[in-house]
């Protein structure tokens, strides 16, 4: 009797093997977030940047716990019952950035469907206690949906973050399978929301994971629409499979196509773009500061 045998891992192609930095300065930035234990979603999420980003003495603070009530299929993140919110972690944050002097910061949370507000007022708490610790700091906000709760959002919005951040994760047609709980266009309408209440007070952000088995029309669609909710900045990379219990990968997709991507992004208007196999939400996100792309506002 012939056993059929799952398919194997696609060889991860030459440009996506990492050099993993050797800095004290990681081993430092490890150890304040032990000691102020903090969650990042570098580590939960298990981020191919995190070696990168620590050396350089920065990190992606993930507040709220490190359950999440969701189960999507490209995340890593563990889903459980979440414990109860830690009533002084938006000081703890506030003093992370303040001791490793971050002049941007990105905040980010699991989905905590089991709270009334999904979390949005600790979001509030922790934006607030930021600045106060770090004034002058730009403070980027990684949200989910909310379930699209007008009063979350207008939470959120109250301590006036400088760049409201949520992921489309991917195409129209995939979302069903990648994503839990969350749909296409509930994404779009957050987004387009925080824009009619700000304008361009505040720049929206969203994210698109490739080589998930989207096609290039699909692709292109999926920024047509976030365009069409006026959304700021875009960041498209490689979706890289954590575990094998996640979604496969069914593509990589060569850097040369990433540019291209890119490159027809900022043609449809976006006022920044990062497009490459590396490129994650989070990752180098100073790049994207009101201060850099200010002269370039919609």
């Amino acid at each position: 009797m012939s056993t059929t045998l799952p398919n194997p891992r696609p060889r991860i192609p030459e440009w996506l093997r990492l050099k993993l930095p050797t800095s004290n300065t990681f081993s430092q930035t490890r150890n304040l977030l032990e000691d102020l234990h903090l969650h990042t979603v570098c580590e939960s999420a298990k981020c191919p940047n995190h070696w990168e980003c620590w050396s350089k003495g920065t990190a992606t603070f993930m507040i709220a716990g490190d359950r999440c009530t969701r189960n999507c299929g490209f995340c890593a993140v563990s889903t459980a019952k979440p414990l109860p919110l830690e009533r002084d972690e938006p000081i703890r944050v506030a003093e992370a950035t303040r001791r490793m002097k971050l002049r941007h910061v990105v905040i980010t949370a699991v989905a905590r469907d089991d709270l009334a507000d999904g979390g949005a007022e600790h979001f509030r708490q922790t934006i607030e206690a930021v600045r106060k610790a770090n004034p002058g700091i730009v403070i980027e906000v990684l949200v989910p949906d909310f379930l699209e709760r007008d009063s979350s959002l207008d939470a959120v919005l109250s301590a006036n973050p400088e760049i409201f951040n949520h992921n489309m994760e991917t195409v129209r047609r995939l979302t069903p399978s990648v994503r839990s709980r969350a749909t296409y266009d509930r994404s779009l309408s957050v987004l387009k929301k925080v824009k009619d209440r700000r304008g361009n007070t505040i720049y929206t952000k969203s994210g698109i994971m490739l080589g998930l088995g989207e096609t290039e029309e699909e692709l292109l669609t999926a920024l047509a629409d976030l365009r069409q909710a006026r959304c700021d900045i875009l960041t498209l990379g490689q979706y890289l499979q954590p575990s094998l219990k996640h979604l496969p990968v069914k593509e990589f997709i060569s850097p040369a196509k990433f540019e291209e991507y890119g490159e027809k992004a900022r043609g449809l208007g976006f006022v920044h773009v990062a497009s490459g196999p590396m490129v994650r939400s989070s990752y180098h996100a100073d790049d994207f500061s009101p201060a850099v792309i200010a002269e370039h506002r919609l």
